[in-house]
């Protein structure tokens, strides 16, 4: 499957950290940790990662799925969503963007893994 380059989108530390160790202990490169929607937007443009694993709830104007869209308008970078909130408006949101996986806090490093699998 080869090692991937990751964003991460999350706006609390210390679940953004737990994650980039999950990913590097599966082998994998960590671009860039960003809090934002705003910021996920740039940094995917910037960076052209091969995955990126988006919170949905986020600092600033836009989410995590919001997020997505801007960034499908340019690059088809695919995505695993990783969230505490699992109610429906946001689960309908998220069924408008293909993805690969939704992952519900707090997450595993095997389920991680597993999306990871299904992206390659």
């Amino acid at each position: 499957m080869g090692s991937k380059k990751v964003l991460i989108v999350e706006d609390e530390m210390i679940i953004a950290l737990l994650i980039e160790r999950m990913v590097t202990n599966l082998g994998h490169t960590v671009l860039d940790k960003v809090t934002s929607g705003e910021e996920a937007v740039a940094a995917a443009l910037e960076n052209e990662p091969d995955i990126i694993l988006m919170d949905i709830r986020l600092e600033g104007e836009i989410d995590g799925v919001e997020a997505i869209m801007q960034i499908r308008k340019n690059k088809n970078i695919p995505v695993i969503y990783i969230s505490g909130n699992t109610d429906d408006a946001y689960q309908r949101k998220v069924e408008q963007t293909e993805y690969i996986e939704f992952l519900s806090k707090p997450i595993s490093i095997s389920d991680l893994n597993k999306s990871f699998d299904r992206a390659s």
